[in-house]
């Protein structure tokens, strides 16, 4: 079994690998602008969870994941040359939850920002129900005095 580190080391290397091929091109025309975001290993080094994001449309993320799942072997066959490991770990392209994710807290963001401006007016136009200063206030006892 190999330790934490050497997963680390291996994936953070196959990102940079897969990334670098993508880059050159994959000679795919349904291959969008896609950004490898995190690799993550198995603790045997089997396996690569490679996790990836896409700019554009939902048919230009459908269309790269099925380029990415066509050209498997291929960038495993160059994973396999550029590592110093005695087995190839098999690969697994999953599309990243990154940018759905930023979106949704960026509406609950702008939800939480418009009740504030309400809240704001609310209180701006706000008056007292009973008086300003409902606190009883102690005694001068010079005006008892008088």
């Amino acid at each position: 079994m190999a330790d934490n580190t050497r997963a680390a080391k291996l994936a953070d290397r196959i990102k940079e690998i897969v990334a670098k091929r993508i880059d050159k091109g994959l000679r795919d025309p349904r291959m969008g602008f896609v950004t490898i975001t995190d690799v993550r290993m198995t603790g045997d080094l089997q396996h690569a969870s490679i996790f990836y994001t896409v700019y554009g449309s939902e048919e230009e993320r459908a269309d790269s994941a099925a380029a990415l799942k066509a050209a498997t072997g291929l960038l495993r066959t160059e994973v396999g040359r550029n590592i110093n490991s005695r087995l190839t770990p098999s690969l697994e392209f999953i599309a990243d939850a990154v940018p759905e994710n930023a979106a949704h807290i960026a509406a609950k963001l702008e939800e939480a920002r418009q009740l504030d401006e309400r809240t704001r007016a609310l209180a701006a136009s706000a008056q007292y129900a009973g008086d300003e200063d409902p606190y009883v206030k102690p005694r001068d006892l010079d005006e008892d005095a008088g």
